[in-house]
C-alpha cells in the first residue's frame, strides 16, 4: 500500500492536469498487456504494424514485469496541460542517478533488460546518451501512435476533469477519491492506495497533489519512488468511447419527440462536449450540430458554458430526465 498524507494546504493545491507523456507511457502497458485493455485491442494491433520490431523492443524495455513505470518518464506536470516537447525537456533535465533509481526500480527484483543496461555503465554519459535516445524514440512514437488521435483523446480527458471537478466542489475530497477508483481509500486526511507493489507514506509537506486522468490506465498509479511529490494518474471516465464511429440511434420515442439528430445530441451530452467533437462522432458539420443545439438550448434541455475559447454543451436537469424515460 501506499499514501498520501495531504494536510489543508495540500487540499488547496490539489490540481488535475493532462499529460501527454504519461499516456505515451501508460499505452505502451496496453501493448504489453492487451489482456488489461480490451478497449484498444484495434488500436494496439495497428500500432504495432507500423513500428520497427528494434524500436518495439526497447519501447517495451520500459515496462517492468509488474507494468510499473520508471518515474523520470512520468513527470508530474508543471502546468495544466504542459505540451510533450515541454515534458520531454524534463526528463531530458534528469539527474543520471534518478535515471538508474528509476529504472531499476521500475523492473525490480528482476534485472534490466539488455537494452537499458548501458545505465550500469561508469559515469553519467552513458546514461545522458539513453536518454535522449529515449526522447527521440518517445517522440517518433507519439507522432505515429497517439498524435493523429489526441485531439479526441484530449477531448475526453477533459471530460472526466470536468466531472471530477464538479465533484470536488459538490462532495469536497471524501466524494472525489471514494469515486475515482476502489483501490482508493480517504481517511483523516491521508489518500490510501491499496494493492501496490510498494508500501511506503509520502509526506504532502505542501506540495500539492496532481491528479491526472489516463485512458491507458486500469488502476490508479502512484510514483514508484517515495521521493516523488504525490501524484496520482487513474482510469479515465469514457475510455470506452474513444474508438466509437458514431453513436447508435436515439431511442424511437426520444426520436419521435425531438427528431433522430437531436436525440442522438441529447443522449451524447452526459457529459460536457464542444460543437466539433459532437459533429465528429456524428460525421456530420458543426454548423448542422450548431442549429440543433441552439434549439436544445432554446428548450431548456441543454447548457453551455465556456471552456477558454470553446463553448461546452450538457444535458440540463431537465434534459436528463428526458434522456432517461427516452432509454426506459
Amino acid at each position: 500500500m501506499i499514501s498520501f498524507r495531504l494536510d489543508a494546504e495540500d487540499l488547496a493545491d490539489t490540481r488535475f492536469a493532462i499529460s501527454p507523456l504519461r499516456e505515451v507511457m501508460g499505452s505502451l502497458r496496453a501493448l504489453r498487456a492487451p489482456a488489461l485493455y480490451p478497449l484498444h485491442v484495434r488500436w494496439r494491433a495497428a500500432v504495432l504494424r507500423k513500428l520497427d520490431p528494434a524500436d518495439a523492443r526497447l519501447l517495451a524495455a520500459l515496462v517492468g514485469d509488474t507494468l510499473a513505470l520508471p518515474d523520470f518518464l512520468t513527470p508530474r506536470p508543471a502546468s495544466f496541460a504542459p505540451t510533450l516537447d515541454e515534458q520531454l525537456t524534463v526528463v531530458r533535465a534528469t539527474p543520471a542517478p534518478t535515471v538508474r533509481r528509476d529504472l531499476l526500480a521500475a523492473h525490480a527484483p528482476r534485472p534490466l533488460p539488455p537494452a537499458l543496461r548501458a545505465v550500469t555503465s561508469p559515469g553519467d554519459a552513458p546514461v545522458a546518451e539513453l536518454v535522449e535516445e529515449l526522447c527521440e524514440l518517445l517522440r517518433c512514437y507519439w507522432e505515429s501512435a497517439l498524435l493523429p488521435y489526441w485531439p479526441r483523446m484530449r477531448l475526453v480527458l477533459e471530460a472526466d476533469i470536468t466531472h471530477r471537478a464538479r465533484q470536488l466542489a459538490t462532495g469536497g475530497a471524501r466524494l472525489l477519491f471514494a469515486d475515482l477508483h476502489r483501490n482508493l481509500r480517504w481517511d483523516d486526511g491521508v489518500l490510501h492506495v491499496d494493492r501496490m507493489r510498494g508500501r511506503h507514506h509520502v509526506d504532502g509537506s505542501g506540495r500539492g497533489l496532481r491528479l491526472v486522468p489516463s485512458l491507458f490506465a486500469h488502476q490508479p498509479a502512484p510514483p514508484v519512488s517515495a521521493a516523488e511529490p504525490p501524484m496520482l494518474a487513474y482510469p479515465g471516465r469514457g475510455a470506452a468511447t474513444l474508438w466509437e464511429p458514431e453513436p447508435e440511434p436515439g431511442a424511437p420515442a426520444l426520436a419521435a419527440l425531438l427528431g433522430a439528430p437531436r436525440s442522438t445530441l441529447l443522449r451524447l451530452l452526459a457529459e460536457p462536449l464542444p460543437t466539433v467533437e459532437l459533429a465528429r462522432r456524428l460525421g456530420v458539420t458543426p454548423s448542422a450540430v450548431s442549429q440543433h443545439l441552439r434549439v436544445l438550448h432554446g428548450t431548456g434541455l441543454v447548457t453551455r458554458t465556456r471552456d477558454g475559447r470553446r463553448v461546452l454543451y450538457r444535458r440540463s436537469p431537465l434534459g436528463e430526465q428526458l434522456a432517461q424515460h427516452g432509454r426506459a
